[in-house]
């Protein structure tokens, strides 16, 4: 975004900064372009907000691009402390969702169809809060004929193709008019007398008061606002149903999980692996969720493979998001999803809009600040 002006200039992160009354800055700059900083564009673009996005890559393909979809906001998986986020943005997905299709003219493949867990009795009241309906034979055979289970609970929940979000999500921030600076990652914050001026990149340098760093896994390379993320891999598989009604609803079990898409699509995910920036597939890992998903549903013999795939999840020291503001005054963070980006990006952009402009969020996030790693 290249601009063209006279007037007073300085250097910044080792580049030629120029200010003056023509040279164009931001509100907010959102370091990341995946679903979380997405939706924080957008939300802020609503309010009025001058926003610019700068992605490293394209816009919602990393973890947003490899992510699974389910909705999970049940204390089955659910952390405890992260158990009123996830209930608050799962309630927020169907207008969420409507919202960013009407914006983008694009469908998000949300569905409701729910959720049916495998697992023993004895592990599922084992969980406190959980809620789910036992199933009997005959009722699992008449939700899911051709699933290969016995005892299995129904699980109200919902899901949405990731990659559809995210690819919406991008075209609603720019029908919107937010700014995007993709293919060049930004190197450092830039600060002056200890509050932020802008963002430096490996080509140019934005101005803006206030950043927010939305980069997931690669957050914790941004100078000098580093935040303790990880990598976490991911691998996964897609088949092409023999129907697109085999089928209905999303299948979890120790061994993998089933996510149906509307179109006939069926990802079969998916590891946890601790492998650094890693996102190479392991034949051996595709070939075990294959045989899972064979196990579950027999049918699935006649299912082509599509593709395969590894993302890279942003993980955290005790697995919890980072949000809020940080101790440099201008910075801000939404980072360290881990496996719920996708679920979590509403309540995120909503409770981030008020940090940003100086209100109380309607939920705490304390537990999330992150001044807990100082």
């Amino acid at each position: 975004m290249p601009v063209t002006c006279s007037g007073r200039a300085k250097w910044s992160g080792g580049r030629l900064v120029f200010y003056n009354a023509g040279v164009k800055s931001w509100e907010v700059i959102i370091v990341g372009g995946g679903i979380i900083g997405l939706s924080l564009a957008i939300a802020l673009r609503r309010r009025g907000g001058r926003v610019l996005v700068v992605e490293r890559g394209e816009p919602g393909r990393e973890a947003s691009y490899a992510a699974g979809g389910m909705l999970v906001d049940s204390s089955l998986e659910t952390p405890p402390a992260l158990q009123a986020l996830a209930v608050a943005s799962a309630r927020m997905y169907p207008e969420f969702a409507h919202e960013i299709e009407v914006e983008s003219g694009a469908k998000v493949d949300l569905r409701d169809h729910g959720t049916i867990v495998i697992r023993s009795p004895e592990d599922v009241q084992e969980r406190p809060g959980v809620s789910m309906d036992e199933l009997s034979p005959r009722a699992l055979s008449e939700l899911e004929p051709e699933l290969a289970a016995k005892r299995a609970f129904y699980l109200k929940e919902r899901s949405v193709d990731p990659r559809a979000l995210s690819s919406a999500a991008t075209k609603a921030a720019k029908n919107l008019s937010v700014d995007f600076s993709s293919g060049d990652p930004v190197n450092a914050v830039d600060l002056s007398q200890g509050q932020v001026t802008g963002v430096t990149t490996s080509k140019t340098a934005f101005l803006t008061r206030k950043v927010v760093i939305c980069a997931g896994a690669w957050s914790g390379q941004i100078a000098p606002c580093a935040f303790p993320t990880r990598p976490v891999k991911g691998q996964m598989l897609c088949l092409a149903m023999p129907s697109r009604t085999l089928l209905k609803h999303v299948i979890r079990s120790p061994k993998a999980y089933l996510i149906p898409r509307s179109d006939g699509r069926l990802l079969v995910g998916a590891t946890v692996e601790e492998a650094g920036f890693d996102k190479r597939t392991d034949p051996g890992t595709i070939q075990r969720l294959h045989r899972a998903a064979l196990e579950l549903v027999p049918k699935l013999r006649d299912a082509r493979i599509l593709e395969d795939w590894a993302g890279l999840r942003p993980g955290t020291p005790d697995n919890l998001p980072i949000l809020g503001a940080t101790q440099t005054p201008g910075c801000y963070v939404a980072t360290g999803h881990f496996r719920d980006g996708i679920l979590l990006a509403p309540i995120t952009a909503k409770l981030m809009c008020a940090v940003i402009e100086g209100s109380t969020p309607e939920l705490d996030l304390a537990a999330f600040s992150p001044l807990r790693f100082h």
